[in-house]
């Protein structure tokens, strides 16, 4: 298996394979999705999807649309959190918010066009295995998780209970309701549909979701964490937003010790799912320790 950088390098490399002819009068959408695609990013979801793929022994190339899919998915995701109706930041990865450059108008219309994007390509892929039916129902389970966990019952559902916990009482439930879907659906779909994508075994498939849930709760409690502590340069972006909006994150809830004692917890979770595969899951035991320690 190759090194997150090496995978990091392949997506970006990649990063415009799905992006659709678009017209010159509109050439103003393609900017304004390029400049949140191209700004950066640790593209955690597609270097996932791809690993996974990997080490189920699939093909990465033709694991590659669903990877590029994942980062359009997530970007537009990015860009809407961080309008004035929403998170309302100036700042992302460093730099300018989409709706700061481009306006509010354009900022809502390039995160519609990246999902639409990704949906048109995800669902055009399994038609190019018509005759190869086996490798085209994994195609269809690959396209299917994503869009599932990206969906009303995933990401969004995360999202809406996030907007409506400003301002309330955070609880418990709410906490871990947003973790598990705003961040975690995201985190698993990669995982899952890079698995399906190779034809992996449910044994495999199924210890494999019980690592990527527990890395992305993870993950999500650690943002709590940095943003009550972190350093806003090396985050790219501002701090103290969750605190100040009245949000319900872990941290809100439970302390912060007892949020990096969560985050312990979930991380050695994550390990202790794929441990029996020893050294060939190596790549994700090492990757789940790295974001524990992550500070961006």
């Amino acid at each position: 298996m190759k090194t997150f950088y090496e995978y990091k390098h392949i997506v970006n490399d990649h990063l415009g394979d799905c992006l659709p002819d678009i017209q010159p009068e509109a050439d103003i959408l393609r900017q304004a999705m390029e400049y949140s695609l191209r700004v950066g990013g640790k593209r955690l979801r597609p270097v996932l999807l791809l690993a996974a793929c990997e080490f189920a022994r699939g093909d990465i190339n033709e694991a590659m649309p669903y990877a590029v899919c994942l980062e359009y998915i997530h970007t537009y995701s990015l860009i809407h959190d961080d309008l004035p109706a929403m998170d309302n930041d100036d700042l992302r990865r460093g730099q300018p918010t989409n709706h700061k450059v481009y306006g509010e108008d354009m900022a809502i219309l390039a995160g519609d066009a990246l999902l639409s994007s990704a949906a048109e390509a995800l669902t055009a892929e399994p038609l190019k295995y018509i005759y190869e039916h086996d490798k085209m129902i994994r195609h269809l389970r690959a396209a299917h998780e994503i869009l599932k966990r990206a969906g009303a019952a995933g990401m969004i559902a995360g999202q809406v209970a996030d907007v409506r916990s400003e301002y309330e009482e955070a609880d418990e439930a709410t906490v871990r309701f947003i973790e598990e879907h705003k961040t975690s659906d995201l985190i698993t779909a990669p995982v899952r549909a890079g698995l399906m994508l190779a034809g992996a075994s449910d044994i495999v498939l199924n210890d494999f979701t019980k690592y990527a849930f527990n890395l992305g709760v993870a993950f999500q409690v650690l943002d709590d964490i940095l943003d009550f502590e972190g350093d806003a340069d090396l985050i790219g972006k501002n701090v103290g937003k969750d605190k100040d909006l009245g949000k319900c994150n872990y941290v809100c809830v439970h302390g912060l010790d007892a949020a990096k004692e969560e985050l312990h917890r979930l991380t050695e979770a994550a390990v202790s799912a794929i441990e029996r595969y020893g050294m060939p899951a190596a790549f994700f035991m090492q990757l789940a320790e790295d974001l524990e320690s992550r500070r961006y």
